[in-house]
């Protein structure tokens, strides 16, 4: 009865996440969403463009309704590949909607916290429990969507995704550039992805 539970020491379990970045912070986040044991549950590659199956277009839809059903937050790049999907979300600060900023960067002191806002995006410090407005809030909402629509679909149960996600938080205009092409051009690059399966 006991393996039922979650321990510490059976399942080693840890959030990949910095323990102290505050992810709803205004800025844009590149996200990494694989399904359950990288699975082929969205479609096929057909000469460099992404087919999607009724399982993909629910996960393309369902990614495009995040901003009617999230305030605050911003869709930029994305695709739905067949066993994974990639995303760039930018959640607005909301005294300044609508306009793109780099995440901001924190220095300790000794005694004291000290924000600035620069190129290095990172480490501000992260409030206890999961903020409704965060990335991972936002990604846990996706998630579930997709998962319930998906096996209703299907009439099955069970996850349709693996346990947590992987982040990028990107820090400048440049680095946004590379991630959008890479996105783009990830079907043309499918055989040669590290998360290529048959």
């Amino acid at each position: 009865m006991s393996d039922l539970f979650y321990t510490p020491a059976t399942h080693h379990r840890r959030s990949i996440r910095l323990s102290d970045y505050d992810y709803s912070l205004a800025g844009l986040y590149f996200v990494t969403i694989c399904t359950k044991d990288r699975q082929c549950l969205f479609g096929h590659i057909e000469q460099g463009q992404m087919v999607l199956n009724e399982a993909g277009v629910i996960a393309h839809q369902e990614w495009e309704k995040s901003v009617e059903i999230r305030q605050g937050i911003a869709l930029h790049e994305f695709i739905i590949m067949p066993n994974h999907m990639h995303g760039i979300v930018e959640i607005m600060d909301t005294q300044c909607r609508g306009d793109w900023q780099v995440a901001q960067a924190i220095t300790k002191g000794s005694d004291q916290t000290h924000r600035s806002a620069g190129n290095q995006g990172d480490l501000p410090i992260a409030p206890t429990g999961l903020n409704p407005k965060s990335l991972g809030a936002m990604i846990g909402g996706y998630k579930a969507s997709v998962t319930k629509k998906v096996n209703d679909t299907r009439q099955t149960s069970g996850s349709v995704w693996q346990r947590n996600y992987y982040e990028h938080i990107i820090r400048n205009a440049r680095s946004h550039q590379q991630i959008a092409q890479y996105i783009t051009a990830n079907p043309l690059r499918w055989e040669q992805d590290a998360l290529y399966a048959l």
